[in-house]
């Protein structure tokens, strides 16, 4: 006899009685590896099976660096408008409002200060969510305010990079905030102020060419792709194979491009021992 025997045929539970798995609860790896997403958040968004450093934004990694997440934004109101009346498939203000009702961010970079370790830290992070973290004028003008704010306040700087490089619906006026930018970061090192440079996976194009490689100390994460343009545009262009990891935050670290690379759980330690050793201050615990 058998030991089940349906009594009815065909499927009998409707729609809505469907159990689905919740979405985000697991993480798949570029490995292949299955990580509970929960326990990814409390690992700093890295694959604990892998050491895979997940993709995040500044949301995440304000809190990675900020004590209790606690901080002021600086210049949140600060939008990009369109002077050169640029369009392709679409206009360049339906692109920005599509990305910002999409990411509720105001543009591809958030700059804030607050305590890291009990003291003051300005960041400025770029969020690759927002049009590929693209560099236009928005995003130029809010890291040079922060390091004005830097200056005025006598505060070590941070800028974590993740982009694809120049926003080209912005053309000539992207690629003058490499300039901008540069300017303000060499008034910090007259005044003897620390500017650290955090390199993730992105870091392409003109912020490759800017402030990413202008830091007092370039320190990248684990595996982050980094250079000016992509593997396949250098290969096509020189018509030679590349080195195996080329534009690998490693290939860069063995070739003197950076100075360490460390994992996100190690961050906020790294970093403010660097400000505490260049400033000759007791390092803190």
């Amino acid at each position: 006899m058998a030991w089940f025997k349906r009594k009815e045929k065909g499927i009998t539970t409707s729609t809505q009685e469907k159990k689905d798995t919740p979405k985000g609860l697991w993480y798949k790896s570029p490995t292949g590896k299955i990580v509970d997403a929960k326990e990814l958040e409390q690992n700093f968004y890295v694959s604990p099976e892998d050491g895979y450093h997940v993709r995040i934004g500044s949301n995440e990694y304000f809190q990675i660096l900020f004590d209790d997440n606690n901080f002021k934004e600086l210049d949140t109101k600060l939008e990009s408008k369109d002077p050169l009346k640029f369009e392709d498939t679409k206009k360049y203000p339906e692109r920005l409002k599509a990305a910002q009702e999409k990411t509720k961010l105001k543009d591809a970079v958030r700059t804030a200060v607050g305590k890291s370790k009990g003291k003051d830290l300005v960041v400025a992070c770029m969020d690759f969510s927002f049009i590929g973290g693209s560099m236009g004028s928005v995003v130029g003008e809010k890291i040079a305010r922060a390091a004005d704010y830097s200056l005025k306040n006598k505060i070590p700087f941070m800028i974590i990079s993740k982009s694809g490089g120049a926003r080209m619906m912005e053309a000539a006026l992207s690629l003058m905030q490499l300039a901008k930018t540069s300017v303000k970061l060499a008034q910090l090192a007259d005044a003897g102020i620390p500017y650290i440079s955090l390199c993730t996976d992105p870091t392409t194009g003109g912020t490759t060419a800017s402030f990413a490689m202008l830091g007092d100390i370039n320190i990248s994460e684990p595996g982050a792709l980094i250079g000016f343009a992509g593997p396949r545009i250098v290969r096509d262009t020189t018509g030679k194979e590349l080195p195996e990891g080329f534009q690998t935050s490693e290939f860069l670290l063995e070739h003197g491009f950076l100075d360490f690379i460390t994992h996100r759980k190690h961050l906020k330690d790294k970093v403010n021992q660097y400000i505490d050793l260049i400033t000759n201050q007791p390092v803190r615990a």
